[in-house]
């Protein structure tokens, strides 16, 4: 059992209190998910000329005290790009204007047990263990600003409670995936998809989804087309919310199984598992609640 939850503002103004209107939506999940905690955040896009990476570092021996500006000044003397950190606590963000596949090569070669969690030109990525509280705290979310968001709270079931088995799964440039629920066939998808050359950094069956659903958009399907093969390819029990820079989308099996609740207005489109998450939105009363149905797909723009 797990807790997701969404967030995707319309009004331009709220994109200041994204971070603020999550938290307790988050921690409202706090039961479905007390192992770990994390969240997607989507703001607004760098150059087209930069990518940013969001990193954590708990796995080093100097965890939340790990020496990000020694790195960044190694990595801009190394090669030839201008690199800048954004950091807190045991997770940076750093934003590479220059050939960003070569820092990623550069970063596994001189600090291996930096682990990448997200790149793209729009999101920024944490996840850790502890509580949703615990979390929502250290990485300060109640500042977070943006357009959209995807969270989630881990009750482990199939694999071991560390930071990089939390959620969100990432996949390419701007997109992540939650999940709650099981897959039946997740070695299955990874047995179709290593031949590809997609490498596969955890054994959670999430990832599998994630890999799955981003090679998909990598080949050329529109979102709605790879959530339709998803429907075809995934087999168990899920609800998944996925965001890209552009779109949040959300499915569930064809039994729907997991629950999955949504609060609509001219303001916000806002997810969670249960309702107790949504309940302190503002004009929530007024808002269009309903439940999704069994494989249909909700896909909205950011």
């Amino acid at each position: 059992m797990c807790g997701i939850v969404g967030l995707l503002v319309k009004t331009p103004a709220l994109r200041e209190r994204l971070g603020e209107l999550m938290v307790p939506m988050l921690i409202g999940m706090t039961e479905r998910g007390p192992d770990s905690a994390g969240l997607a955040v989507f703001g607004k896009q760098v150059d087209v000329s930069q990518r940013k990476l969001s990193i954590y570092a708990g796995f080093t021996e100097e965890g939340a005290d790990f020496a990000w500006q020694p790195l960044v000044e190694a990595l801009n003397g190394a090669m030839d790009v201008t690199a800048r950190i954004d950091s807190k606590g045991n997770h940076g963000v750093l934003t590479v204007q220059g050939n960003v596949e070569r820092v990623k090569t550069w970063l596994r070669e001189r600090y291996p047990k930096l682990y990448l969690l997200s790149s793209g030109r729009s999101i920024d990525l944490y996840k850790d263990i502890g509580s949703p509280s615990q979390v929502a705290e250290r990485y300060d979310f109640a500042n977070l600003k943006g357009s959209h968001l995807v969270g989630h709270t881990r009750m482990a079931t199939e694999s071991a409670v560390t930071p990089d088995r939390a959620h969100p799964f990432t996949a390419g440039d701007d997109f992540c995936l939650v999940h709650n629920g099981s897959l039946s066939n997740a070695h299955g998808v990874r047995r179709k998809l290593e031949p590809q050359g997609i490498h596969f950094d955890t054994d959670n069956d999430t990832e599998a989804a994630c890999r799955f659903l981003e090679w998909r958009l990598r080949e050329g399907d529109t979102l709605p087309v790879a959530l339709q093969k998803g429907f075809e390819e995934l087999d168990g029990f899920y609800t998944f919310l996925m965001g890209t820079s552009t779109e949040l989308a959300l499915i569930r099996d064809p039994f729907a199984c997991k629950p999955a609740v949504v609060a609509e207005n001219d303001d916000y489109v806002a997810i969670a598992s249960e309702f107790r998450s949504l309940a302190h939105l503002p004009d929530i009363k007024n808002a269009r609640v309903f439940e999704p149905a069994p494989e249909e797909m909700y896909v909205w723009k950011a």
